[in-house]
């Protein structure tokens, strides 16, 4: 495969998410990670019960989990090359596609934005409930559209800035194979009593992770507020200063950036099953945080990805 048509399946696979999204009855292998991980999780709660078992059961599911998510894309990308170049291609174009989630979030992010201006507390409530891990039932509607943004934001890495960066080092199979990894981090990897020791593995390798992808997002969603008509100054900046204002090593950077072109506050308190968790505040609080809000995040992380996409198409080519 020459260096050209592998750009072309880069940017082809980005224009799918990007027009068609995650179609719910078309195959995913995120739903086939996911079965992995809740059956052999499963399995080790069976067999493993103090703390330190089942810290080194969850070890063996993260190497077990990526491993094999990653031996079976690269193989499954070998045959289908031996087979014919083009159904190689087709296939990487497919992989690729998959690991790529702008278009699902966004579609989410904006059905939460429509139930809001519709002024249904309890649809929006709910269809947050999809997309965080943070108790609802109560969010009015401020608190909602700040959760709303603040997903956004954080999925900018998670969903999009990030697979394209492993895609960058090591093709399709590594992208699958950080697929995985993120997967185990929001399946396994929260530090309340049920999941602090056997998700400690996946949670801590998660954040090794998307350590550069993160900052990376703080210079491209800079950039993209900037060619938005946003504050591309103050999101720089903003971003910055309260990097470090949130529990992730990771999260912090993409959330405070975001409220800096936008010029709100997000983070603060917030329920995560049944506990309240106090969290700082991120940004300045120049306004209200409105429903308007929604869409121009969105905007930001679309365009954040397509300079993603961009930059690393561009040093995929320059090394070659």
């Amino acid at each position: 495969m020459t260096l050209i048509s592998l750009v072309v399946s880069w940017v082809i696979a980005w224009l799918l998410d990007l027009i068609i999204g995650d179609p719910q009855r078309w195959p995913h292998p995120v739903r086939w990670i996911g079965s992995m991980i809740t059956h052999m999780q499963r399995q080790i709660r069976e067999h493993c019960h103090t703390p330190e078992s089942l810290r080194w059961g969850g070890g063996l599911l993260w190497v077990f989990v990526v491993g094999i998510t990653w031996l079976a894309a690269a193989t499954l990308l070998r045959v289908a090359s031996h087979i014919h170049p083009w159904l190689g291609w087709v296939v990487e174009v497919w992989m690729i596609f998959t690991t790529l989630a702008g278009r699902c979030l966004s579609d989410v992010a904006r059905e939460v934005g429509q139930a809001l201006r519709h002024g249904s507390l309890a649809q929006s409530r709910e269809k947050l409930s999809w997309i965080v891990g943070r108790d609802t039932s109560e969010l009015e509607a401020p608190q909602i559209t700040r959760a709303v943004v603040e997903t956004v934001a954080e999925n900018t890495v998670d969903g999009v800035i990030a697979p394209l960066f492993f895609l960058l080092l090591g093709g399709a199979p590594l992208a699958m194979a950080y697929k995985a990894v993120n997967t185990l981090d929001s399946m396994v990897g929260y530090k309340n009593a049920r999941f602090r020791d056997i998700g400690m593995v996946s949670a801590r390798m998660d954040d090794v992770a998307n350590l550069i992808p993160a900052r990376l997002s703080w210079l491209l969603l800079s950039i993209a507020a900037g060619l938005s008509g946003l504050n591309a100054r103050r999101a720089l900046a903003t971003g910055w200063r309260d990097r470090y204002q949130h529990s992730s090593p990771n999260c912090g950077w993409p959330e405070a950036t975001v409220a800096g072109a936008l010029g709100v506050r997000l983070g603060g308190p917030n329920s995560y099953f049944g506990q309240r968790v106090e969290k700082p505040w991120i940004g300045d609080d120049l306004r209200e945080i409105s429903i308007d809000d929604i869409p121009r995040t969105i905007r930001l992380m679309m365009l954040s990805s397509l300079l993603a996409l961009l930059l690393f198409a561009a040093i995929r080519l320059l090394v070659g």
